[in-house]
C-alpha cells in the first residue's frame, strides 16, 4: 500500500513538474514572439507619419529628415514601447494585488488626479507662447509649456494617490476594500475639480487642449522631455519585478498572509506606490490611455494561465504592442491625427463584453 502511495505521489509530482516546464516553455516562446513583433512595430513607427522619411536621405545626412527622426519619431517610438510596457506591467500588478480582473490605475485615482493636474497646467501655461515674435522662441516656449503641463499632471496623479493612501490608513484593518473606496471618493473629487477647471477655460483654445489631453496622444512628445520620466519608469519596473514574489503573496487571503509574518500594510503600500509612480510618469507625457492596463494583463494570463514573472513580462510586451500599434493607426488612418484612446477603446470595449458573457456562462 505504501509503495502504491509513494508511486502515486511521485507520479503527481512528475506531472506537476512537466506541466510547469510546459507552461514555462510556452511563456518563453510567447515572450520571444511578442518581443519580435514589438521590434517590428518600433521600426514601422519610426517611418510612419505625415512627413515621409527615407532611409537613404537619413544615411546621406539630410538635416530636416534627421531632425524629425531624432527629435520626434524616436522619442514617440520610445514612449510607445516604454509607456505600453509600464501600463501592461502596472495593470498586472493592480489586478494581482486587488484580486480583481477589472483593476486598473483608475481604481486609486491616478488617472483622474492626472487629468485635473494637466487641466490646471494647461490653464496656467497655455498663454506662454503668446506674443513671441520669432519661430525659435515660440518653439522653445511651447516645449516649456508642454513640460509644465506634464509636471502638473504628474503632481496631480501623485497628490490623488497620497490622499487615497492617507484615507485608507484611517482603516486599521488595512483591507483592499478601504483603498478602493478611498479611490472612488478621490476620483469623484478630482472629476469635480476637472469640471470646474473646464468651466473657466477658453472654449476655443484651452478647453480643446484639455479634452485632447484627456483622450490621450503621443503627438506632443519631444526628446527633451523624456529623460527623468524614463529613468523613473526603469527604476519602478525593476523594483516591481524584484517584488514579484511578494506581490503574489499579497494576492492570497488576508489572514493567511498575516500568518506568514508578512507586514501586509507596508508591503502593499510599497507595491502600490511603485506601480503608481510608473503609471504617473507615463500618463503625464501621453495623457490618458484607456484599456491597455486592463487588456494586456488579461491577454498574458489567457496565454500563460499563471502569475509568474514570465506572465508579467508578457503583459508588459503586449502593452507595448497595443500602445505602439494604436499610435501607428492614430497617425496613419486619416489625414488628421486621432487620439490613441479611440483605437485602444475599440479593442477594450468588445473585450469587456466578451469577459462579461464568459462570466455569465460560468
Amino acid at each position: 500500500m505504501n509503495i502504491m502511495k509513494n508511486s502515486m505521489t511521485s507520479s503527481t509530482a512528475t506531472t506537476k513538474k512537466t506541466r510547469a516546464q510546459t507552461i514555462s516553455h510556452r511563456t518563453q516562446a510567447l515572450c520571444a514572439l511578442c518581443a519580435g513583433l514589438l521590434a517590428a512595430l518600433a521600426v514601422l513607427s519610426l517611418f510612419t507619419g505625415k512627413y515621409p522619411l527615407s532611409l537613404g536621405k537619413l544615411l546621406e545626412g539630410n538635416a530636416l529628415q534627421r531632425r524629425i527622426f531624432l527629435n520626434l519619431r524616436v522619442s514617440r517610438t520610445i514612449v510607445g514601447v516604454a509607456g505600453g510596457f509600464v501600463l501592461g506591467v502596472s495593470g498586472f500588478v493592480y489586478q494581482t494585488l486587488f484580486r480583481n480582473p477589472l483593476a486598473s490605475p483608475d481604481i486609486i485615482g491616478v488617472s483622474s488626479g492626472a487629468s485635473a493636474g494637466a487641466a490646471a497646467g494647461i490653464l496656467l501655461f497655455s498663454g506662454q507662447t503668446a506674443g513671441t515674435g520669432q519661430a525659435a522662441a515660440a518653439t522653445q516656449s511651447a516645449i516649456a509649456a508642454q513640460t509644465a503641463v506634464a509636471v502638473c499632471a504628474f503632481g496631480g496623479a501623485l497628490s490623488a494617490v497620497a490622499v487615497v493612501l492617507a484615507l485608507s490608513a484611517l482603516d486599521r484593518t488595512g483591507k483592499n476594500s478601504s483603498i478602493v473606496l478611498a479611490g472612488i471618493a478621490v476620483h469623484a473629487l478630482a472629476q469635480t475639480a476637472l469640471m470646474c477647471l473646464k468651466l473657466t477655460a477658453d472654449p476655443e483654445r484651452e478647453l480643446a487642449s484639455i479634452e485632447f489631453w484627456i483622450m490621450g496622444s503621443l503627438s506632443g512628445i519631444s526628446i527633451h522631455s523624456l529623460g527623468g520620466n524614463l529613468l523613473l519608469c526603469l527604476f519602478c519596473l525593476t523594483s516591481l519585478f524584484l517584488l514579484h514574489r511578494h506581490i503574489i503573496i499579497l494576492s492570497g487571503e488576508e489572514g493567511e498572509v498575516r500568518m506568514l509574518g508578512v507586514s501586509v500594510g507596508k508591503l502593499r503600500l510599497l507595491v502600490l506606490v511603485t506601480a503608481t509612480l510608473a503609471v504617473s510618469a507615463v500618463i503625464s507625457l501621453t495623457g490618458l490611455i484607456s484599456f491597455i492596463g486592463l487588456l494586456a494583463p488579461h491577454g498574458a494570463r489567457l496565454f500563460t494561465r499563471d502569475n509568474r514573472p514570465g506572465a508579467m513580462l508578457l503583459g508588459g510586451l503586449m502593452g507595448g504592442i497595443l500602445l505602439l500599434g494604436a499610435d501607428i493607426l492614430a497617425r496613419s488612418v486619416t489625414s488628421v491625427e486621432l487620439p490613441v484612446s479611440i483605437f485602444t477603446s475599440l479593442l477594450g470595449a468588445p473585450f469587456l463584453i466578451i469577459l462579461i458573457v464568459r462570466k455569465g456562462k460560468v
